[in-house]
């Protein structure tokens, strides 16, 4: 029999190790059919039951292989089976796509085993539930912030665990995309000559998600704005930061094409909030 933890985190190699294990026997108790939901498994091992829902991963029915699951820990609650059976849940429940479900039964694994192996696996599959439904910049961002708010608990509870590191690179990302949203405001607000509006998402960007690859454009948009609104100083010292960081960019070498074409030079002036940024870049405290 696959063992639960290959199962969740190999996939493909669980898939594989399912058909060879299962299909020899599963298919043959149950039929050949997919899950008969009328079906009453009373009469069959919570093992049976659980393996069951292995061949139906093989088959590529992640959705019949949830119910078995779940008829695994219906019937046999508190068992060993019916632990594993519900991590499975999740797994399954997300291999079709049905986060909300997938959410559902990952908690509950939380809830019920906190302190299990397995519980890193159910955090991790509880945020790829949010992150996996990330897919436009022009949607709404709840999903990104909840994604890297369960991103960010893998990473800090389970720090040791192999989910870690996945956890981190995909918190980025979500990071990441947040900015871009930001970005994408900013550009369409400048399109429309809201100049003010503009300089205060691109300030966002700058400030708080300084870290991600938006940074460099949302300093030379800054540069932009503030020239519409006049404001030289702020421009020359959104201008230094560019040039202090990102010299080798294409947003520097814009950047430093547009003031210089005014008479102006990349040099912090006046006192803004991008001049004090200046500053502690010069001290090494900023990026």
């Amino acid at each position: 029999m696959v063992g639960t933890k290959a199962a969740v985190r190999i996939a493909g190699a669980f898939l594989l190790a399912a058909t060879l294990t299962a299909c020899g026997n599963a298919g043959g108790l149950f039929g050949n059919k997919g899950a008969d939901r009328s079906q009453n498994l009373e009469g069959f091992t919570p093992e049976q039951i659980y393996t069951r829902g292995e061949y139906e991963l093989s088959q590529n029915r992640s959705d019949d292989a949830a119910w078995y699951f779940s008829e695994v820990e219906r019937l046999y609650p508190y068992s060993d089976w019916a632990k594993r059976a519900l991590i499975m849940q999740a797994f399954s429940f997300h291999s079709d796509q049905n986060y909300e479900e997938s959410r559902a039964a990952a908690q509950r694994y939380i809830d019920f085993y906190p302190t299990d192996e397995d519980a890193a696996y159910a955090q991790y599959l509880l945020a790829l539930s949010y992150y996996d439904q990330i897919d436009e910049v022009g949607r709404d961002q709840g999903l990104t912030f909840q994604a890297l708010q369960s991103l960010r608990t893998v990473i800090e509870v389970y720090p040791d665990s192999e989910y870690a590191s996945s956890a981190v690179l995909k918190f980025d990302l979500a990071f990441d995309h947040l900015a871009a949203k930001e970005m994408e405001i900013g550009r369409y607000y400048l399109r429309q000559d809201h100049f003010t509006a503009a300089i205060n998402r691109f300030r966002v960007v700058v400030e708080d998600f300084q870290t991600t690859s938006h940074t460099a454009e949302a300093l030379y948009r800054l540069i932009e704005g503030y020239l519409a609104l006049g404001l030289v100083d702020e421009a020359q010292s959104a201008g230094a930061i560019l040039g202090y960081n990102y010299q080798s960019s294409e947003w520097y070498d814009a950047g430093y094409a547009l003031l210089t074409s005014r008479g102006l030079d990349l040099k912090s002036r006046g006192n803004n909030w991008l001049n004090t940024i200046y500053r502690q870049t010069i001290k090494g405290e900023w990026l």
